[in-house]
């Protein structure tokens, strides 16, 4: 066995595991509820990994627990590293999966129709700039990706407004969209404690990428998250990375607030100064050197800042037939 103590309790029977993934940000953030009364429920699942796997059971045991004590599964969203295992967990314990209604229709559809959707993800891509010889590389990090998750075979709807209790407190649905569509964040007010998933990070900004199956304007969406965790002002927040807790919710929301002002900024000025593709841009915004996946983050996120600019009708879009992407440009 791992040497536990990456177990932390955050709040009466709620405790927080960091799980180790092979992601820049080291460790994803499962939480896991042990009440007196009430179903045993873990948030968030981490990546199916051997070594995912080894740390939950560690941190299972430690709390007295095995897999088939699960009784209920709550994902804040359907990225990888949050969702991989719930298909495990539901196998191992009967565990009911819940997600946001809004996230099962896309979100955690998509890893479903995973070989159907990938075409149209990669033609997203190319349309956008990504040079045709980079499309096979790409296609094999989705399916490195896909590789690392175990789909839920069925997944019941949470929705927003609605109560779900943990800890002996009753906590609000949210939604909270923008690095996700269907974001799912889980508000006491009493404790004025936010389980905010990736919604709030301290140390990055979460990603906010257009793909092929995601809402028309995720930066819209997700400045609007900013705007309602501000005003919520939470006094501690339990988060996806770089946590397990964080405090200081409101302060950060708004420098995430000026960071996008910032980066909506320069993909105006780049765009003005001379027509080019959302991958031409992000090689702008981005300018070090990056791995496939943060290639693809970076275009998808650049993207989104693109389309934001076209939304408001501060930049325009063109199909160049020549090369067949679209250019955006004054």
């Amino acid at each position: 066995m791992t040497d536990a103590p990456l177990l932390t309790p955050v709040l009466g029977s709620l405790h927080a595991l960091q799980v180790p993934i092979p992601y820049p940000m080291k460790t994803v953030t499962v939480l896991v509820d042990v009440p007196a009364h009430g179903p045993v429920t873990m948030i968030d699942t981490a990546l199916d990994t051997p070594e995912a796997r080894a740390a939950i059971e560690d941190g299972l045991t430690a709390l007295g627990l095995h897999w088939v004590d699960i009784e209920r599964v709550i994902i804040t969203h359907h990225h990888p590293d949050h969702y991989g295992l719930a298909g495990v967990v539901e196998e191992r314990s009967g565990a009911a999966v819940h997600m946001l209604d809004v996230e099962i229709g896309r979100g955690e559809r998509y890893w479903h129709l995973w070989e159907e959707w990938l075409p149209g993800h990669l033609k997203h891509m190319r349309d956008h700039g990504l040079p045709r010889d980079s499309l096979a590389e790409m296609g094999a990090d989705n399916r490195r990706g896909r590789d690392r998750v175990h789909p839920a075979s069925r997944v019941q709807p949470l929705r927003e407004g609605q109560d779900v209790t943990l800890a002996g407190s009753a906590w609000e649905v949210l939604w909270l969209p923008g690095h996700a569509d269907g974001h799912l964040g889980l508000w006491n007010e009493h404790d004025s404690m936010l389980i905010a998933g990736d919604a709030i990070l301290p140390r990055i900004s979460p990603n906010v990428g257009l793909y092929a199956y995601t809402r028309p304007d995720p930066l819209g969406d997700y400045l609007q998250t900013l705007g309602k965790l501000e005003a919520l002002n939470p006094r501690r927040a339990v988060v996806g990375h770089h946590g397990p807790v964080m405090e200081g919710v409101q302060a950060r929301a708004r420098e995430l607030r000026a960071h996008h002002h910032e980066r909506l900024d320069f993909v105006k000025a780049e765009a003005d100064q001379a027509p080019r593709s959302a991958y031409d841009l992000s090689l702008a915004m981005f300018p070090r050197d990056l791995n496939t996946s943060g290639r693809r983050f970076a275009l998808a996120e650049t993207l989104a800042h693109a389309e934001h600019l076209r939304l408001l009708g501060q930049l325009y879009r063109t199909w160049d037939e020549a090369r067949e992407v679209w250019i955006y440009h004054a």
